[in-house]
């Protein structure tokens, strides 16, 4: 499997993204105050992201997500953009936010991030641990997540949304070079599969290797619906 047959990849689940190793919530008053961090691209000023704002303000009331859903454009990552902003199985779109994923369930606090499915609506929970990462580390994240959109899973889907967030790491930090700046943990993350993607000569080979040895992912299926090829 190379990152031609994920770009053709459709469909599958929103689930758990498991952990490969303080920005504070804004929010936008009648006078829209926007604080921008210093480790935003230098394109994404105020002006910028007000622009955007119209585009995504379904998917969240936050602002970094913005950033990184627009960071994905001419990305391998545009299939998980469009997935999220409402082409999915739910035909509506993904609301993201960060949220202490312990108070889910315990054994999630340390997870990078966690799909869930609600009353019909789909959701990307992100471990607030990331609030300071790059917006382009957690452009690559979502990437991953927005894969996932039913109740199923697989050693094979797994291998695609890793791959995929690998694939587009790559991209961005050559798009974006300070996205790799900040030695965050999901920057950590994010090379860290950078490398098996490159060791692999830009295929999944490693990932794959490396997906079917985690025990996070012990019992799962070979396949799942819309992801029958390793």
């Amino acid at each position: 499997m190379d990152i031609k047959k994920i770009k053709k990849a459709a469909g599958a689940i929103l689930f758990t993204t498991l952990m490969l190793s303080s920005l504070p919530a804004y929010s936008f008053g009648k006078k829209e105050q926007i604080i921008i961090p210093e480790n935003y691209p230098e394109k994404y000023d105020v002006e910028y992201v007000k622009q955007i704002k119209n585009l995504y303000k379904d998917i969240s009331d936050d602002h970094i997500f913005y950033v990184a859903l627009d960071m994905l454009k001419d990305t391998n990552g545009e299939f998980s953009r469009r997935a999220i902003m409402g082409n999915n199985l739910s035909k509506k779109p993904v609301r993201i936010m960060f949220k202490d994923l312990s108070t889910i369930r315990p054994d999630y606090a340390d997870y990078d991030a966690l799909g869930w499915k609600k009353g019909g609506r789909l959701y990307i929970f992100i471990n607030p641990k990331h609030r300071e990462a790059p917006p382009g580390a957690i452009a690559a994240l979502l990437s991953h997540e927005a894969l996932h959109q039913d109740e199923y899973n697989s050693i094979a889907e797994e291998t695609y949304a890793w791959t995929m967030e690998a694939s587009v790491w790559s991209e961005i930090v050559e798009l974006y070079p300070e996205s790799d700046e900040n030695l965050s943990p999901l920057v950590t993350r994010e090379n860290t599969l950078k490398k098996l993607f490159e060791k692999g000569n830009y295929s999944s080979k490693y990932i794959r290797k490396t997906v079917q040895s985690n025990e996070g992912y012990k019992g799962l299926p070979a396949t799942s619906p819309g992801f029958e090829d390793l």
